[in-house]
């Protein structure tokens, strides 16, 4: 690798697909963003400035100076030193979660859950209650007002902003609500706009699926994050081959090394089964929403034709069936409904991980995972099938982790 050009390394890719450091003044916020991320990831443990520089294709001098900017602005602390290998033990560094703040808000169909996260992502206040998605926009709005105000603090750490999940179609660019089936007056109702005006900070908004996504993939990346090379020091670019996928040999990492073959990204469906069906795509390297912010119709794909009539219009919808079996009863045949469709979508996308959220999928976890995982086995027409586990955040986190998506460089 040659970290010493000014132009950077434009071909390397960090564990999320992104495009590695590139060494120009011109890029110092997407630099930066890499470092905090990659701080963020590897928890209070830390890492070295070595391992910065071999993880992000930067200059070693252009990590220092990174490192000591982001320190002056309390968002990087000391975290102690490394165990010597015979020199001088490195200094790690660690990300400070307490210094900023984020919102986040899932506004569901009959329900509103706000939480304040930390930059690490902890939750570190909630409030909730109930809400009529059917009272139209401007009620909504008086709810999320009050609900940021709730879990904010006017004397702790400044707020980012706020991310919004909320039922789609919407226009995740314009701000813009679409026509939510069974609510017609949210349509073209411009929620960020009005929300930006009203809470005085940054929003984002997005389908409550994508921030589900968005939520449950950074927490299994997290939790999947190959350990730090102990030899970083001697040898700094055979670390960073290593975490893009070359190199690596067989052992605790090779799922790693495998997932990562070539610096591609892993991908996950996140499905979230509540008052409604859909699906958010961690594709590439992050949430794939689609030309017109309207990928993850999941719940509108027909399993049954001249099937039960559905919101939508349509019949033999997988939500209107698999809403209907939860309606009498029958939570085990729901879980095999949603293992059908479930089939259907990862033998179209190919991916590493299904994963499962949302208040039906909670009051039964146990079936919904066993029952989609035997669909899956028993359809696949591949031996390396998907893993299907719990999403390990809610919506309203992965609202929240939206807002923070500035800091830390991440769509």
């Amino acid at each position: 690798m040659n970290r010493g050009s000014g132009s950077g390394n434009s071909g390397h890719r960090d564990v999320y697909g992104r495009r590695g450091g590139v060494n120009l003044p011109a890029l110092r916020g997407h630099n930066d963003a890499l470092v905090l991320d990659l701080l963020r990831a590897a928890g209070p443990a830390g890492l070295g400035r070595t391992e910065l520089a071999a993880r992000t294709g930067l200059t070693p001098q252009a990590v220092s100076k990174i490192t000591a900017r982001l320190g002056a602005e309390g968002l990087v602390a000391e975290a102690g030193r490394a165990a010597s290998t015979g020199g001088k033990p490195r200094t790690l560094l660690r990300l400070v979660p307490d210094v900023r703040h984020a919102v986040g808000v899932h506004l569901d169909r009959d329900e509103l859950l706000a939480v304040r996260v930390d930059l690490a992502g902890r939750v570190v206040a909630e409030s909730g209650g109930p809400l009529d998605f059917g009272a139209g926009p401007e009620a909504a709005v008086e709810a999320v007002v009050r609900a940021v105000a709730r879990v904010g603090d006017p004397s702790g750490p400044p707020l980012l902003g706020v991310g919004v999940a909320a039922p789609g179609p919407l226009d995740h660019r314009a701000g813009v609500m679409g026509r939510v089936t069974g609510f017609p007056s949210w349509k073209d109702f411009p929620l960020r706009g009005v929300l930006e005006g009203r809470l005085g900070l940054p929003v984002v908004l997005d389908k409550d699926t994508n921030a589900g996504a968005a939520a449950a993939a950074g927490a299994w990346l997290r939790a999947t994050w190959p350990d730090a090379d102990a030899d970083a020091d001697a040898d700094a670019d055979a670390g960073a081959d290593a975490y893009v996928g070359r190199g690596m040999d067989a052992g605790p990492d090779a799922e790693v090394a495998e997932a990562y073959a070539g610096g591609g990204a892993r991908t996950c469906v996140y499905l979230h089964i509540g008052t409604g069906l859909g699906a958010g795509l961690w594709l590439g390297g992050g949430v794939y929403r689609g030309a017109r912010s309207a990928a993850g119709e999941f719940g509108h794909q027909v399993l049954l034709l001249d099937g039960p009539r559905c919101r939508c219009g349509a019949r033999g919808c997988v939500e209107a069936l698999c809403l209907e079996a939860v309606a009498r009863g029958d939570v085990p045949e729901a879980a095999r409904i949603v293992g059908e469709a479930a089939a259907n979508l990862v033998a179209l996308l190919d991916v590493d991980r299904v994963l499962l959220g949302g208040r039906v999928v909670e009051a039964a976890p146990d079936v919904f995972v066993a029952r989609v995982g035997a669909v899956l086995a028993a359809r696949a027409l591949d031996p390396a099938r998907p893993v299907v586990a719990l999403a390990g955040a809610g919506v309203a986190q992965g609202a929240a982790e939206m807002a923070l998506t500035p800091l830390f460089g991440r769509g």
